[in-house]
């Protein structure tokens, strides 16, 4: 267990790490100032309506860095930090998000994939590593048998969760693309607002790769805790 506690600290200070870079970068560039004064909600629709996209709205959501897209619903929900700002990070998240609207729209393969993992993942990434080690914990007791099996049970369910957050690492990356190739097609942004709008961008995609990175060394943790202890 200690070659566990050593891994999940790893994984957790470099994900804070990121996350306050993230952050800072984020408070960085909400100093640059749009020179074209449109606040985030009204960049957001803006993408939306060059996209032909008609049936989804733009609101306002409580938090900070909580902004997303919701599908089921069709909206971008936009934090308060972002709705009403008028700034390079403001301007690179709504059209983010609003990139996920247009892949949602286009049917973009990768999203309807994560889509349709999304309730699988959202019941059994919770409970997979108590069942993995509950396996461990019967198998030791009963020689393997049925508590190997149990904690390969376990281990897809991890396995799924794992695939799960690398799915998610081009979902992301197509929608900070698109939303970087609007924001400069259609001169939104001046050069300067344009880096700051890409680099923020970079430091949050930056966040789901080691959120997947971490996912995949748990499962391989657990995986030779399971597989390596049969005879």
């Amino acid at each position: 267990m200690m070659g566990y506690y050593i891994l999940i600290g790893a994984i957790a200070l470099i994900s804070w790490l990121v996350s306050n870079k993230l952050k800072s970068k984020f408070k960085h560039y909400s100093k640059v100032h749009l020179s074209n004064g449109m606040s985030g909600a009204e960049i957001a629709e803006k993408m939306l309506s060059d996209h032909g996209i008609r049936d989804v709205k733009v609101v306002s959501t409580p938090g900070m860095l909580s902004d997303h897209y919701n599908p089921k619903n069709k909206t971008v929900n936009l934090s308060e930090g972002v709705y009403a700002q008028r700034n390079a990070s403001a301007a690179a998240v709504a059209a983010h998000e609003c990139g996920h609207a247009v892949q949602h729209a286009h049917a973009y393969e990768w999203l309807t994939l994560r889509s349709r993992l999304v309730p699988v993942v959202s019941v059994t990434s919770g409970m997979s590593m108590w069942i993995v080690f509950g396996g461990l914990m019967l198998g030791a007791a009963a020689g393997v048998g049925f508590g190997f099996w149990v904690a390969i049970a376990g281990l897809i369910m991890m396995g799924m969760a794992t695939l799960f957050s690398f799915i998610t690492l081009p979902v992301e990356y197509d929608a900070s693309n698109r939303a970087l190739a609007w924001l400069k097609s259609k001169n939104m942004v001046t050069q300067r607002e344009y880096k700051g709008s890409e680099d923020a961008l970079k430091w949050a995609a930056r966040t789901y790769l080691v959120a997947a990175i971490g996912s995949l060394a748990t499962l391989f943790y657990w995986g030779l805790q399971v597989l390596g202890g049969r005879d």
